[in-house]
């Protein structure tokens, strides 16, 4: 019976907590471009600001999103599917890594139950790069991350292990 966990994605990526200045360049500009549109997000009710940004493959093209909020809040947009669709509405379905900026204190914020099934979706059968690091309100906008800044490195099969697929 074990040939039937067959199927299942397995995270091909240690989860990793590392500072911001040691993370590489691409990387670091994610995570920029992800507060950058945190700033624009519509949260209202909430106040709770989400940025993410994905890199679209082959060509590295850096889509980004933000939440937007909604008084019904069912038909409110998580800032990674706003990027995610973003990038599928221009054509591209391929992404080799992914970012998520927002703030709580002494914890960060991974992506929702229904974002990381829409991540899932587009990771297809590769265990896709994720980087979550907080957003601290007080930072200048145009250096929000200091070197010493811890960020979560994981990825999309470890934020949800066993998940649902039907390819």
């Amino acid at each position: 019976m074990t040939h039937l966990l067959k199927g299942f994605a397995q995270p091909e990526i240690k989860e990793t907590v590392a500072n911001y200045g040691s993370l590489d360049a691409t990387v670091k500009e994610l995570l920029l471009s992800a507060h950058a549109v945190r700033q624009r997000a519509y949260t209202p009710y909430s106040n709770f600001k989400v940025g993410a940004a994905f890199r679209a493959t082959p060509s590295d093209i850096i889509f980004n999103g933000c939440n937007v909020e909604n008084a019904a809040f069912t038909p409110t947009a998580c800032a990674e599917r706003t990027a995610l669709t973003k990038a599928v509405s221009e054509g591209y379905q391929k992404f080799s890594t992914g970012a998520v900026v927002a703030y709580a204190p002494d914890v960060f914020t991974s992506p929702c139950g229904v974002c990381r099934q829409f991540i899932r979706e587009f990771a297809g059968n590769t265990d896709v790069p994720i980087y979550i690091a907080r957003a601290i309100e007080e930072r200048s906008p145009t250096e929000p991350f200091v070197d010493d800044d811890p960020v979560l490195c994981t990825s999309i099969f470890n934020l949800l292990p066993n998940s649902f697929h039907t390819y």
